[in-house]
C-alpha cells in the first residue's frame, strides 16, 4: 500500500467534518444490545470494573463516538468492509472479556486503562483471545500511577517475565501499514488543549508520549498501548472543535487506521 502523509489524512476526511450527529455519552445504564455478527469489521469496545486504586476514568470514555467515528473512517480511507445496521449507521459492540462475543474480535479497544480491573476469569480470557490471534489498543492514560496500574491489569494475562512491554520502534510496520507515522503524537483531550494549548495533561509527569508494546514469540504485535496521549479524542471530538480537528485528526487517524489495518492482517 502506498505510503501517505498524515496532512493528506485531515484534507481526506475534512469533508466529513461536523456531520456525525451523535451527542451520547454512554454508562452501563445506557447499553443497548449488541447488534447481531455480519462478517464485517464491528468496533469492539472493552468495559471493565473500576480499580479504586487506579487512576482513569470509565471504559465509557469517548464511547460511542470515537467508536463510531474511528469506523466512518476506516470505511472511507481503505476498501474494508465495515457493519452497518438497516439505517446505514455504524454498528459497534460493547463487550466483557467474559463473553463469547470477544472471539468475533479481531481488534477490542480499551480506554482508561490507568483506571481498569480484572480478575483472573477476565485475565485466563483476555490471554486465551490474544494468544489466538486477537489485537487490544489500550489508549488514553496519564502519568506514572496510571501506568503502574495498566502493567499491573495485562501482566495478570501476559507475565512480564514471558511478554515484556517494550517501546516500539518507528520502523515497526504499525508505523507505515498504510500512512507514513514518524513519531507518536500527544493528543490531548479537547477542554484541556482549548484551555491554553497544551499537550501534556499532567504536566512534566506525563512530557513524553509512548506507544508501547506486548509482543509474542513470532514478533506479532498482541497489545499495544499507547500512554501519556488520547487518541480516542482525536476520533471522539473531531465535530467539536475545528482548530482541534485541524491540529489532531490527521494524525490521529493516520495512526488509529494503520492500527487497524495491523489488526486486521496479523
Amino acid at each position: 500500500m502506498a505510503l501517505v502523509t498524515a496532512s493528506l489524512v485531515a484534507t481526506a476526511v475534512a469533508e466529513g467534518f461536523g456531520q456525525q450527529g451523535f451527542d451520547i455519552f454512554g454508562r452501563a445504564g445506557a447499553i443497548q444490545p449488541n447488534p447481531p455478527y455480519d462478517g464485517a469489521f464491528m468496533f469492539c469496545r472493552i468495559m471493565f470494573r473500576q480499580n479504586p486504586y487506579g487512576d482513569g476514568d470509565g471504559w465509557f470514555v469517548d464511547y460511542p463516538r470515537a467508536d463510531v467515528n474511528l469506523s466512518y473512517r476506516l470505511s472511507e480511507l481503505t476498501a474494508t468492509r465495515v457493519s452497518k445496521d438497516s439505517r446505514g449507521e455504524f454498528n459497534h459492540v460493547l463487550i466483557r472479556l467474559t463473553d463469547d462475543e470477544l472471539y468475533r474480535c479481531p481488534f477490542v479497544m480499551l480506554s482508561e486503562p490507568g483506571g481498569s480491573y480484572f480478575d483472573e476469569e477476565e485475565a485466563a480470557r483476555l490471554r486465551d483471545y490474544l494468544l489466538k490471534g486477537g489485537f487490544l489498543w489500550a489508549d488514553d492514560f496519564w502519568g506514572e500511577r496510571a501506568w503502574e496500574n495498566w502493567a499491573e491489569q495485562i501482566g495478570k494475562a501476559l507475565p512480564s517475565t514471558d511478554y515484556p512491554i517494550v517501546d516500539i520502534p518507528l520502523d515497526h510496520e504499525l508505523f507505515h501499514m498504510l500512512y507514513q507515522v514518524d513519531s507518536v503524537p500527544q493528543i490531548p483531550s479537547v477542554g484541556i488543549w482549548l484551555r491554553g494549548g497544551a499537550t501534556s495533561e499532567r504536566g512534566a509527569q506525563s512530557a513524553v508520549p509512548h506507544a508501547r508494546g506486548i509482543f509474542d514469540e513470532r514478533r506479532r504485535l498482541l497489545v499495544l498501548s499507547t500512554h501519556n496521549t488520547d487518541f480516542g479524542d482525536a476520533f471522539e471530538r473531531e465535530s467539536d472543535s475545528r482548530p482541534y480537528f485541524d491540529r489532531f485528526a490527521g494524525v490521529g487517524y493516520a495512526f488509529g487506521i494503520n492500527a487497524l489495518l495491523y489488526a486486521l492482517t496479523h
